[in-house]
């Protein structure tokens, strides 16, 4: 019987208790004298959070297939009992095990979102990991972050041993093998180092020095030992139909906030709009194949016992057998109460045809993404939807007994005019306006159109990585022309407008495109109380001004200024396939305004071909 890290008496005071306690179906147990390595892997946020998240499965199910290592979960503990942990200096345990982290051979972080910087170094800190890398000894564990933030490390450089760059199904094997050598060899801590940053897709932060111009901006990065490359390539899974996938998912004892079984049907896509890291780094588009789909969507339910099945791409739209596998679905399960999922679906015939076999009769709202409301920033940022589109797609939808749907935009992206922004607000009253044009007898009450709009972050490696931001109070200005011009709307009845955080957003920036120099504000907002600041009732916009004032950084450098052509960015030394020669035409033809064709339409030399297959090589293999 397992010893619980957290009395009774503790569990019974906290939120959610089942969110420590582990021993869900299909948690993998071990018996930890008959394993070589153990790995912690870690979601920086609430177990709800990142139980829901598909990368940690996959590889949780990966490393426990391997009869030498136990991985076992870690969550952020919510703020009770990070009170509890400090008070009663308990050391942060994982699920499966109950052990103490810093126990681990690893821990491994993936790293989803900028906001959750401060809840790294919580783990860190409960787990008593040194925050820094360069004061770890032999007996602390390995720090490993992966995940979509990796595509720049810089701002957690000094936190973390190792990053992972890219798709974790490829050279984990061959880093846990080297860890097994290492381990026998009594070798030093720095070794091992050296040992992974020769393994491609591993970039070791300490073996790299970053130089500044006297303006602050990066003058060179070069590495500092020999056995660190000047290029760390992104690692891809070229095959996904046979990579590795978790049969049986660990079903969580409390609801998550996507409680069901997750197909991924694809990686990639063949989009290219320009504000959209993801797009450009899960390039080339990959497909998995249907056959093999259906048979995981079948085992997955029976060894979950979930009611719900949903299908997961970027874009699920341009999977080339999505009728098909819908028609399986609904067919397969019919009567046996199983819900089907499509998110990131386009708005239009076939889409719709789709929804409406898979939804019962209460129809929900559906999603639209126009993300601007003219045409014109649309094709500055490639959106490759025209007003028709929306409008067409919006029409059928109400025809076919949708009254509520939900719109989506971006504020503040580049070259954007007062025009533009008020266009969100006419684009939205004209959604209405076409459902009011259904004869009445045949409508069904009023519809409700909520337009939303979130506020442009320029990512690393997308087109607009050169691109300004605006501050907090003229993201809030725009907002507020936007509200003004809902006002004036004829259906304005029909109309509900919401906008994001500006201030998050700031930082977020900061963040996304920051050096090793912001690592300093990242920590000394953590030692000032900053936690959970993606959560509204978390966030403390003051104690981070403060932070950033105390270590004597400005967050407009980083933010306010449009970055020169030439300008070396502190993520430079990723190669992600797409290269920047691509990036910066694109950044020219959105001031252009010059729409790029799809992948499927038309290769447009981005630089993923040269990984060998997916949508560059479809047809041609």
């Amino acid at each position: 019987m397992r010893k619980l890290a957290l009395s009774d008496d503790i569990l019974m005071k906290i939120e959610k208790p089942a969110r420590y306690i582990g021993g869900e179906v299909n948690s993998v147990m071990k018996e930890k004298e008959k394993v070589d390595i153990r790995f912690a892997m870690c979601f920086p946020d609430l177990y709800e959070i990142g139980m829901s998240h598909l990368g940690i499965q996959i590889l949780y199910d990966m490393f426990n297939r391997r009869e030498d290592t136990w991985c076992e979960r870690v969550y952020s503990p919510w703020t009770d009992l990070d009170k509890v942990l400090r008070e009663k200096n308990i050391p942060l345990f994982a699920l499966e095990s109950q052990d103490p982290v810093r126990d681990f051979d690893f821990l491994g972080i993936t790293i989803q979102f900028e906001m959750c910087y401060t809840n790294i170094l919580q783990i860190l800190d409960l787990s008593r990991i040194p925050l820094h890398a360069s004061d770890r000894t032999e007996k602390d564990p390995f720090v490993i972050g992966g995940g979509p933030c990796t595509c720049n490390p810089e701002p957690l450089a000094d936190f973390f041993d190792i990053f992972y760059i890219g798709e974790g199904e490829t050279v984990y094997d061959e880093l846990l093998d080297a860890y097994k050598t290492w381990k026998s060899s009594g070798k030093s801590r720095k070794a091992f180092l050296e040992t992974a940053a020769q393994i491609e897709g591993l970039y070791v932060p300490a073996f790299y020095d970053p130089e500044y111009n006297a303006d602050g901006t990066l003058k060179s990065f070069v590495p500092n030992n020999i056995n660190a490359p000047a290029t760390v390539k992104k690692q891809v899974v070229m095959d996904v139909t046979d990579a590795s996938y978790p049969m049986n998912p660990v079903v969580p004892f409390i609801k998550a906030t996507q409680d069901r079984v997750v197909l991924e049907i694809q990686r990639g896509c063949i989009r290219g709009c320009r504000f959209c890291q993801a797009g450009m780094i899960y390039r080339p588009t990959r497909e998995r194949n249907v056959d093999k789909l259906k048979e995981y969507a079948r085992t997955m339910l029976k060894n979950t016992g979930h009611e719900e099945i949903s299908l997961s791409s970027l874009s699920s739209s341009d999977y080339s057998d999505l009728k098909e596998l819908v028609t399986f679905l609904i067919d397969e399960f019919r009567g046996k109460g199983i819900n089907i999922s499509l998110p990131s679906l386009r708005i239009d015939a076939f889409s719709l045809d789709v929804i409406s076999k898979v939804q019962d009769i209460r129809k929900s709202s559906l999603t639209f993404a126009p993300e601007a409301g003219s045409q014109r920033m649309r094709n500055v940022i490639n959106k490759g939807l025209t007003e028709e589109d929306i409008l067409d797609g919006a029409g059928q939808a109400f025809e076919g007994g949708w009254t509520k749907v939900k719109l989506y935009f971006m504020l503040g992206l580049p070259t954007e005019t007062e025009e533009d922004m008020r266009e969100i607000a006419r684009l939205s009253d004209r959604v209405a306006r076409r459902y009011y044009e259904i004869p009445k007898e045949q409508r069904n009450g009023k519809c409700q159109i909520t337009a939303s709009s979130s506020f442009f972050v320029p990512k690393p490696f997308t087109p607009f990585q050169w691109a300004p931001m605006c501050t907090a109070e003229e993201y809030m200005r725009r907002a507020g022309i936007v509200k003004e011009e809902f006002h004036s709307q004829l259906n304005r009845k029909s109309l509900k407008y919401n906008w994001h955080d500006a201030q998050v957003t700031v930082l977020e920036g900061v963040m996304a495109r920051g050096d090793r120099k912001t690592g300093k504000v990242v920590e000394e907002a953590y030692h000032l109380g900053c936690l959970f600041d993606s959560w509204t009732e978390s966030f403390h916009n003051d104690l981070w001004m403060q932070a950033f004032e105390n270590t004597g950084i400005d967050p407009d450098f980083y933010n306010l200024r449009e970055r020169g052509e030439d300008e070396l960015f502190p993520w430079d030394f990723i190669d992600t396939g797409v290269t920047r020669k691509f990036l910066r035409r694109e950044w020219e033809n959105a001031m252009k305004e010059s729409v790029t064709p799809n992948c499927r339409q038309q290769c447009s030399g981005c630089g993923a071909a040269r990984f060998g297959g997916g949508v560059c090589y479809e047809g041609k293999n």
